[in-house]
């Protein structure tokens, strides 16, 4: 199949959701599509230009919210399907709002979440603090996300279960530990979309207030 920057792009974010960001280099890129390493520089002209297509690319994957919906209702969609994205693409995580060339899916998607804002009624300075403090969040809870072991509720609990095991013999100090994590993670154990949306919730009614 003949090489084009879409397709150089594919393969990139491919292999860093394989094997993580930090095997990606140009030659193995090469070797994954079956060509040299310098034909790559045709279509990326170097690794900074080629992150920014893949973080563009993980852009175009999150939901443009759209003023037909109300705006919470629209944060709402956009937040869930930007941690959907980053729990698809983790390598992703912490690349996102930090790059200085910015692709076509990125600007739609700032643009369209501005424009949200604002048609709700939010103040340009308001709009500031309504978009920084839902992607704090966004972004934060996609890393605790990334950096937990445990996958699903039966697992958390399970793990809970086994530190209230593994630490018996100190948790005389720890009362408000075990009466948490024993009396109701190790029962209930902890789903990560559940928690996600109590506490975006939380932050839309605040800002609601806010207009």
């Amino acid at each position: 199949m003949r090489l084009n920057r879409e397709r150089v792009l594919e393969a990139a974010v491919a292999l860093a959701r394989r094997d993580g960001l930090e095997s990606l280099s140009m030659r193995k890129l090469a070797d994954e599509l079956g060509a040299g390493a310098m034909s790559l520089y045709h279509y990326v002209p170097n690794k900074e230009q080629l992150l920014d297509g893949m973080v563009d690319r993980v852009f175009g994957e999150i939901e443009l919210p759209s003023t037909d919906d109300d705006w919470k209702t629209a944060m709402r969609k956009r937040a869930i399907s930007t941690r959907e994205a980053l729990a698809r693409h983790p390598w992703a995580i912490g690349l996102m709002e930090g790059r200085t060339d910015h692709g076509p899916a990125n600007l739609a998607l700032h643009n369209a979440v501005l424009g949200c804002l604002r048609a709700a009624g939010f103040s340009l300075e308001m709009t500031v603090h309504a978009y920084s403090v839902q992607d704090a969040y966004i972004y934060g809870f996609a890393l605790q996300q990334q950096d937990m072991a445990s996958e699903t509720a039966d697992d958390f609990a399970a793990e809970a279960q086994r530190q209230m095991e593994a630490y018996e013999d100190v948790l005389a100090d720890y009362p408000h530990l075990v009466e948490v994590v024993g009396g109701h993670v190790a029962k209930a154990g902890y789903d990560y979309a559940g928690e996600f949306l109590f506490g975006l919730d939380l932050i839309l009614d605040g800002l609601d207030r806010l207009r």
